[in-house]
């Protein structure tokens, strides 16, 4: 497998750390085609583009839109054949081996130099798992998050959507108007949410969701 005429997606709210990585890359994979996406909603809407194959996505755990492995659980459910590689300030052995254990195919800190990333991405696109090195992956036992991470899985990516609305607070009119649908179609699906997740209403669905987030690091 040569690694020329790839699409690889760097989701990350950052601007200049998105520049600064696609810059530092591109001399690693010059026939590449760079594609951003600042929000978790910028990121589904480069995926629903079927006419692109994407090849490889870089994640940022805390972008817009997400709340910690929400993103990744749901790329890793509804896109099994597309590699996603966490890029975060978060570098403890738990965190890495959460993303891990929910279908990362690697893990790069952001405080490793870009030789080191081209060198982790080179690997990642030849089928192999890359993480840090004397990194020790620690058992993941199912605890409240596994439990949650688990239930999110079996969410549609609609359903998804309509979950992250709800934890912006946005009302079921706001939500059916942006969505294009009517009213009567998001109270279905927040009647699937609440069901698939073993929650009674909106308030518990946020919560649970924000059981996958994670303390924030500034970078």
């Amino acid at each position: 497998m040569k690694l020329e005429n790839l699409n690889i997606i760097i989701a990350d709210d950052h601007p200049l750390f998105r520049n600064a990585l696609r810059q530092a890359l591109s001399g690693s994979f010059a026939d590449t085609s760079w594609f951003e996406a600042d929000s978790a909603d910028a990121l589904q809407g480069l995926l629903d583009q079927n006419n692109t194959p994407y090849d490889l996505v870089l994640l940022d755990l805390q972008m817009p839109g997400s709340h910690g492995y929400s993103t990744l659980i749901h790329l890793r459910t509804h896109y099994p054949d597309l590699p996603v590689v966490v890029i975060s300030a978060h570098e403890d052995s738990m965190t890495i081996s959460r993303a891990v254990h929910y279908g990362s195919a690697g893990f790069i800190p952001k405080s490793a130099s870009m030789e080191t990333l081209a060198d982790a991405l080179t690997s990642v696109l030849y089928g192999d798992i890359w993480l840090p090195e004397n990194v020790e992956l620690q058992e993941i036992n199912e605890d409240a998050t596994d439990q949650m991470a688990a239930k999110l899985a079996d969410l549609t990516p609609q359903q998804y959507k309509v979950l992250q609305m709800f934890a912006e607070g946005l009302l079921n009119k706001q939500i059916a108007y942006d969505l294009g649908v009517s009213e009567a179609t998001i109270k279905a699906h927040a009647t699937a949410i609440f069901r698939k997740l073993g929650v009674r209403n909106r308030t518990q669905a946020v919560i649970s969701l924000q059981q996958l987030e994670m303390e924030k690091v500034e970078i």
